[in-house]
């Protein structure tokens, strides 16, 4: 599947309605303006297009399966719950496919170092993973809280051959992270490129990140068609992570009235782990985890011939001493 580009562009400053911009210190005009260039002009150049189609295939293996959670769906006696397998991409989540469409305009850019920022690791990781492949250098940022909880993420990250800078400033997690990648470019533009892993940031960021992690609503419209005939009735999906922040695009389309947004507690989101474990035999990632959370809460509301599409956006291997750590904490308090 051909990724297909160029669809609800923000307008010319980068604005998703009143939401969006560039707010970039002064030494970085001029490298995020040639960054907007390059990509789009990757964007339209067939070569590039193909060379990422082939490498989502051949290395990241997509298309990711779409599975029918029938125990859980079940259980919830609601309608019927399918969910998109990003877990099963190559690294474990959905992050690879922006890292790699990124990573290959680095390449193209003529820049052979990549910063990244990472948080739960797994953007790290992907990054690592495709600097890897393209033979570039990597350092990833990343909090000193988040490299505690996710020391097995860091060590994947150093197997992989990248350098991971510890952050000690602010919370010492996610936001920290970035400001201390962003501070990295402004000095060394010249050879390296900013390898960003959400939709935030100054524009062309949240553009390109959306149009590269498309791949997988492209892919689970085709797949629900094939399956059951029918476009899901509703779709559930988990954003943001350990702050309380979503990207432009995401605040245009609550304005607008096309996505609404809800929030999950920690004590469902471990709720959810265990039910998709116990129920269906897989571990979802904490940030999946969400995202089932919410999915149970909303399948009792719908009838049974709707279908409800949950992203799992990634497995839990990550997240099992955290959810053990967590769930003993319950039970010594009784809970």
């Amino acid at each position: 599947m051909i990724p297909a580009f160029g669809h609800r562009d923000p307008d010319a400053r980068g604005y998703y309605g009143e939401y969006g911009g560039r707010f970039v210190p002064e030494t970085l005009v001029a490298p995020v303006a040639e960054l907007e260039r390059a990509y789009f002009e990757a964007r339209s150049d067939e070569s590039y297009r193909c060379e990422l189609e082939h490498l989502l295939r051949t290395y990241v293996g997509r298309p990711t399966p779409l599975y029918e959670a029938q125990h859980l769906s079940a259980s919830l006696g609601g309608p019927r719950i399918f969910l998109k397998r990003e877990d099963l991409a190559h690294t474990g989540a959905h992050k690879i496919n922006n890292a790699l469409g990124q990573a290959l305009l680095a390449r193209r850019m003529g820049k052979r170092r990549v910063i990244a920022e990472t948080g739960a690791g797994q953007h790290g990781v992907a990054t690592a993973t495709v600097c890897a492949l393209l033979g570039l250098d990597c350092d990833v940022y990343m909090g000193a809280e988040d490299m505690e909880r996710q020391s097995l993420n860091v060590f994947r990250m150093q197997l992989l051959g990248a350098t991971v800078r510890k952050v000690e400033a602010g919370s010492r997690t996610l936001k920290d992270a970035i400001n201390e990648a962003m501070r990295d470019w402004v000095t060394s533009v010249a050879d390296s490129y900013y390898l960003l892993g959400s939709v935030l940031g100054p524009h062309p960021y949240p553009l390109m990140v959306r149009e590269l992690q498309s791949v997988i609503g492209r892919e689970a419209r085709e797949q629900c068609l094939e399956a059951v005939g029918q476009l899901p009735t509703s779709i559930v999906a988990c954003v943001g992570g350990d702050y309380a922040a979503v990207g432009p695009e995401h605040a245009w389309l609550h304005d607008t009235g096309r996505a609404e947004y809800a929030w999950i507690g920690d004590d469902d989101a471990l709720a959810g782990f265990q039910r998709l474990a116990r129920d269906e035999g897989i571990l979802p990632a904490l940030e999946s985890s969400h995202a089932i959370a919410y999915a149970c809460r909303l399948a009792p509301t719908m009838r049974r011939d709707d279908i409800l599409l949950v992203n799992l956006s990634g497995r839990g291997d990550k997240d099992v001493l955290s959810v053990q750590k967590a769930l003993s904490a319950v039970r010594s308090h009784g809970r």
